[in-house]
């Protein structure tokens, strides 16, 4: 397994475990149930752990893909950049979930508004998280970068 395969293996978790505990933590404000509130919390706290290796492992994937036919500098410049920005918004939204559990467990008052603030705060990182994900699928895929054409009329002769 090389750079660019270990980096394909973990990049996906601080995507993806996000989107599934926004989902849970709307459950969680449905419901009424802290503990279900808390279980979104944890996850947020997993997205934030998974997201040091996957964000480790970049540059060696960098150093694999710039040989790659078809990978420029500026799509791997781009990639990277919002990887960055991720990583610190996903860092942010783990260490504001570590306040929710304690918050919730203790029963504070300010336990609802911190729900409220990790619920807008993840979906701010969802966001973030489709773009890192279109920008790295980008490097080596290029059905989906901006300005790909499907060729209709090779489709209409066959």
């Amino acid at each position: 397994m090389n750079d660019a395969h270990l980096h394909l293996v973990v990049n996906h978790l601080p995507i993806i475990i996000p989107i599934a505990a926004v989902t849970v933590l709307v459950a969680g404000f449905i419901l009424k149930s802290e503990v279900v509130k808390r279980v979104s919390y944890f996850l947020f706290v997993v997205a934030a752990i998974c997201t040091m290796p996957a964000f480790a492992t970049g540059e060696g994937a960098e150093e694999v893909a710039e040989g790659l036919p078809g990978v420029t500098e500026h799509l791997i410049h781009e990639h990277e950049e919002k990887a960055e920005g991720f990583a610190l918004l996903n860092y942010l939204l783990g260490l504001i979930s570590l306040v929710g559990i304690w918050a919730s467990w203790k029963q504070k008052q300010f336990a609802k508004w911190i729900a409220i603030v990790v619920l807008f705060f993840a979906i701010i990182v969802v966001i973030k998280g489709r773009e890192v994900g279109t920008s790295g699928g980008e490097i080596r895929h290029t059905e989906i970068r901006k300005g790909a054409k499907i060729q209709e009329e090779e489709h209409e002769e066959e």
